[in-house]
């Protein structure tokens, strides 16, 4: 059977959830929102019930029996295979290990930033960072409440990385704000030209020398 493409972080995530012990697709769902994993990787029922079919038909999952409480349909219990916790393994050191190329958007956004005025840029870039400023404080925040109930560090290290890349990209927008305020990032007055010739029609005017 063939193996899953490793482009999904939802099918890592069942899993490393199903490490603990057998369980059913709704089951996963409460135990990783229980956990926070929706705050690191994008989750929704339907998606997840796609994943477990995609995870049995590979043989990484099986399952064990059928499940009713109540008046709700019938619910089927999974558990990992032999080969299920060898690909979670495998999976998770290649993350771990190996840096990928990603494409956030606001890389991409910056990419394309020549095509908005620089004064328009630099009002954006102020709201970005009083955003991530807020963002910053509500993990805090948080982290300070998961302190105060003893939550061991080590299931909040993602809370802790999302800090760090916060702090970092505000520190970037800040430090652009000012170079784009103060001239130094370079060729602003070429940028606005170029602003100017593309709201009028016209091309820019090539320098003649």
């Amino acid at each position: 059977m063939p193996r899953p493409k490793r482009s999904n972080p939802l099918a890592l995530a069942v899993l490393s959830t199903l490490l603990t012990g057998p369980a059913h697709p709704y089951e996963l769902a409460t135990t990783m929102r229980e956990r926070g994993k929706h705050e690191s990787i994008r989750l929704n029922y339907g998606s997840l019930y796609s994943v477990v079919e995609q995870l049995e038909r590979a043989g990484l999952i099986r399952p064990v029996e059928t499940v009713r409480e109540g008046k709700r349909p019938e619910r089927t219990v999974y558990e990992l295979t032999v080969a299920g916790r060898a690909e979670h393994d495998h999976w998770l050191a290649e993350l771990l290990s190996t840096p990928v190329k990603e494409y956030p958007a606001f890389e991409a956004a910056l990419s394309l930033m020549p095509g908005l005025p620089p004064e328009e840029v630099v009002r954006l870039l102020r709201v970005r960072g009083l955003q991530l400023e807020i963002a910053i404080r509500q993990l805090k925040s948080a982290r300070d409440v998961a302190a105060e109930h003893e939550i061991p560090r080590l299931f909040l290290i993602e809370d802790e990385y999302r800090v760090a890349l916060l702090e970092s990209e505000a520190r970037f927008v800040a430090s652009l704000v000012d170079e784009i305020e103060s001239g130094r990032l370079g060729e602003v007055e070429l940028w606005r030209a170029f602003i100017d010739a593309f709201r009028g029609g016209a091309e820019p005017e090539k320098n003649s020398s």
